[in-house]
């Protein structure tokens, strides 16, 4: 898939060295085609390589895609410099104005606070109210997840007894789904969070479908308004060395962190992480971007 996005964005190059297509702006503009709109509201800390992980993961489809990052104006992060936010990103208040094809609100590092105590959750508030009316389906990805459930159904999470953190096997409910299209019957998804969200509390809301669980790790995706809201409770968008870079670091924080589970052959941390997730994750995003975003958003934006 034709990814546009800027020139100079180091993203670019990984991505190539990957034998991923990107374009950049100027041979887009030699297309005689409309790009998806894509924005992706990267609350993640390290910024940098969340763009590699969902360019990858939004890279497997014919359709051209342009993609818009977006920060949060009431919060700059600390990992990512300011010269990359400023050349790379717009604040949601630049975009407030424009209506996209598809919105990516990311995971964010601030599970453990409640919602309202977030620096920035009232802009939060403002956009995923805007992206009822500017965004024909939006993708909430862990902590955005949790947060859109919370707004959007009032939906509380739930502290777990210890972190969930591994590759986790879940089991496809609604094989009909066109977002679970290609599936297997059981598949597996990484985790990485303190907090869930009850299957019972979702059940209460009859346009809230479960398409995906997990015996150990819960609900993982969860479809609203036939498909205008997609809720995803992992990170199938990770790459094989992120669940590793999480628990090194924690281990460097004093953190008392279990070993992410079915991860490290022979659960020996030295060892080469299996990559076991991927193909999934791959079809999720495909099949997101054709059947909820392509298929259904209008021409003339």
């Amino acid at each position: 898939m034709p990814i546009k996005i800027q020139s100079d964005l180091p993203a670019k190059k990984i991505l190539e060295d990957e034998n991923i297509f990107v374009m950049d702006e100027y041979r887009a503009l030699h297309q005689d085609i409309r790009p998806l709109q894509i924005a992706i509201l990267n609350l993640m800390p390290n910024k940098e390589d969340t763009e590699v992980q969902l360019l990858r993961s939004l890279s497997n489809t014919p359709l051209q895609v342009d993609i818009t990052f977006l920060t949060t104006g009431t919060y700059v992060g600390k990992n990512t410099p300011t010269s990359h936010l400023d050349q790379f990103y717009l604040t949601c208040d630049e975009v407030f104005n424009r209506k996209f094809d598809g919105l990516i609100i990311t995971g964010a590092p601030v599970e453990l606070m409640e919602f309202e105590e977030v620096t920035y959750w009232d802009e939060l508030v403002r956009i995923m109210e805007w992206s009822k009316t500017h965004v024909t389906s939006t993708l909430h990805i862990c902590w955005g997840a949790q947060a859109g459930l919370y707004h959007h159904y009032g939906i509380e999470k739930r502290v777990l007894d210890k972190k969930l953190f591994g590759i986790f096997e879940h089991k496809v409910l609604k094989r009909r789904t066109p977002l679970v299209r290609g599936f297997d019957d059981y598949f597996y998804a990484p985790h990485s969070r303190y907090t869930t969200v009850s299957k019972d509390d979702i059940l209460k809301h009859d346009d809230l479908v479960i398409l995906a669980e997990s015996d150990e790790a819960g609900v993982f995706i969860v479809l609203a308004q036939n498909g205008k809201q997609i809720y995803v409770m992992g990170h199938p968008e990770y790459d094989r060395v992120s669940l590793d870079q999480e628990y090194k670091r924690d281990i460097n924080r004093g953190l008392n962190t279990d070993l992410p589970v079915n991860y490290y052959p022979s659960d020996a941390a030295g060892k080469r992480p299996y990559l076991t997730w991927r193909a999934h994750a791959n079809a999720m995003y495909t099949n997101w971007l054709n059947y909820y975003v392509y298929q259904v958003t209008p021409y003339e934006l």
